[in-house]
């Protein structure tokens, strides 16, 4: 009897005491992630075409895609390449994708991070977000690269 009481208030104890990390992440997070890598799956795939103003506001957390679309204004009033010049999504320009994983950890009641994990032409990458919930749904607020660079980074020069 003392040691099923025990037992038990181990295992109360573990989980009131476990990471706020340890807890299930939104489905809803993760939905959205894959349905953007989705878009780049197979030999012939399409990928996601960040060329509108609605589809950076689709994607990205206003502030962040307010940054992208003065970036692309900006730069045909010079007619040069906006500092964006590849995919956020495969960090490149080319991509030919086999399985993806991602796995989401709820960081707040509307915050979130993701590692997407995958193999790019022969390459392994991992790509990390940020991720805010806002009433229209889930939207990234950053993008990590190769662990140091950020999509935000690019627009926002220190």
């Amino acid at each position: 009897m003392i040691a099923r009481r025990s037992f038990v208030f181990a295992s109360v104890l573990a989980v009131a005491l476990a990471p706020a990390g340890m807890a299930l992440a939104d489905p809803a997070a993760k939905a959205f992630l894959e349905k953007i890598y989705a878009a780049y799956k197979g030999k012939s795939s399409k990928g996601i075409g960040l060329d509108s103003d609605a589809l950076l506001r689709l994607y990205f957390e206003p502030k962040l895609a307010a940054l992208m679309i003065k970036d692309r204004k900006d730069a045909a009033k010079r007619g040069d390449v906006p500092e964006l010049d590849g995919d956020p999504f495969v960090n490149g320009q080319d991509w030919e994708i086999g399985p993806v994983d991602i796995a989401v950890r709820d960081l707040a009641p509307d915050k979130a991070s993701a590692t997407v994990k995958f193999r790019n032409l022969k390459v392994e990458t991992t790509v990390l977000y940020d991720l805010v919930r806002l009433k229209e749904g889930w939207r990234i607020a950053d993008i990590t690269w190769d662990g140091n660079d950020t999509l935000r980074g690019i627009f926002v020069k220190k």
